[in-house]
């Protein structure tokens, strides 16, 4: 196991720029007048997620650290809302929304496991 010296070490944080990089070329192909709507709400919450675990790394406390993972949690779950959202009212397809719901839930899983490793035994 490889050690962790900086937050751009944890795999989490890894996969959710990942995550947050495939947003922003998926949405690159959405209507112009979704950009200040829907573009916009989802391109924020994809972007908050490794924002937050990167922040809460950079916090003193532990308590900190697992508060800056859930928030980071809120936003994945805001993100998946918005792409079940956009693929409802025709913006996104099925199989654009699909992988990224995916990767959204292995982000999730992550973030689970790291919030449960830093509680206290």
């Amino acid at each position: 196991m490889a050690k962790i010296e900086s937050y751009r070490d944890l795999i989490v944080w890894q996969q959710a720029m990942d995550l947050a990089v495939s947003i922003y070329e998926v949405t690159r192909a959405w209507p112009k007048d979704e950009l200040y709507g829907m573009t916009g709400q989802v391109r924020r919450a994809a972007t908050s997620v490794p924002a937050n675990i990167a922040e809460g790394y950079g916090r003193e406390s532990r308590a900190s650290y697992q508060q800056f993972l859930r928030i980071a949690q809120g936003s994945l779950k805001e993100l998946e809302t918005h792409l079940m959202i956009a693929h409802r009212v025709g913006i996104a397809s099925h199989e654009a929304v699909e992988p990224l719901m995916n990767r959204s839930e292995s982000v999730g899983t992550l973030l689970r496991l790291l919030i449960r490793k830093l509680s206290p035994e």
